[in-house]
């Protein structure tokens, strides 16, 4: 990526390539809106706790760790947002694959999608933005994204949710309490939504 010479006015992009391009030299999280940088708060503990926490999960399962992403973004398709960074991600093979000779770690739309995307979603009323954003706009851009399945662990409300990708459009599914998680892609998965939520085996 390209240094940055100044970090006091953030620059406009009109392609996803420039973007691609761009390092403003700090660890930043970004996520573009509008072809603007818009800087994305510093992941909650609890966030990162439940990320790992899947990761061995995952492992344990014997998904190859080269499968298993955290701090990938995925380019989608909407009137505002460019990209977005999920909590974890399992990638397809054929995803992985494509990763391995790019230079920045941004699933573009020319790759194939990822197989699950896990979204820990942020508090909000369902007239919150924070809500907007996670119930709404992230799955339509995934399932445009082609995404087959997507989890929202919801701490707020205990419930995990997992939607299926089936004819365009999610199939959802919620859980909660001691009820174990079923995941399409991953069948012989034990776990609780409560174990997921407090992220304890």
């Amino acid at each position: 990526m390209t240094q940055a010479k100044s970090q006091s006015v953030k620059p406009k992009f009109s392609t996803i390539e420039e973007y691609l391009d761009y390092d403003d030299g700090t660890d930043t999280r970004y996520e573009l809106v509008d072809g603007v940088l818009t800087e994305m708060p510093p992941e909650s503990r609890l966030n990162q706790k439940i990320a790992s926490f899947l990761f061995g999960t995952f492992v344990r399962l014997g998904v190859p760790t080269q499968l298993l992403v955290i701090g990938v973004q995925i380019a989608v398709s909407s009137d505002k947002v460019t990209v977005r960074q999920p909590d974890f991600v399992v990638l397809s093979e054929e995803c992985a694959l494509a990763l391995e000779g790019a230079t920045t770690a941004v699933i573009t739309r020319t790759m194939p999608p990822p197989g699950i995307v896990i979204e820990v979603v942020s508090p909000g009323e369902p007239e919150s933005d924070n809500y907007q954003r996670d119930y709404v706009e992230k799955p339509r851009e995934y399932a445009a994204r082609g995404i087959g399945e997507l989890w929202q662990v919801d701490p707020t409300r205990a419930i995990v949710t997992v939607l299926e990708l089936v004819n365009g459009a999610y199939q959802s599914r919620p859980f909660s309490g001691n009820v174990q998680v079923v995941s399409p892609q991953f069948p012989t998965l034990q776990l609780s939504a409560a174990q997921i939520l407090a992220a304890e085996s």
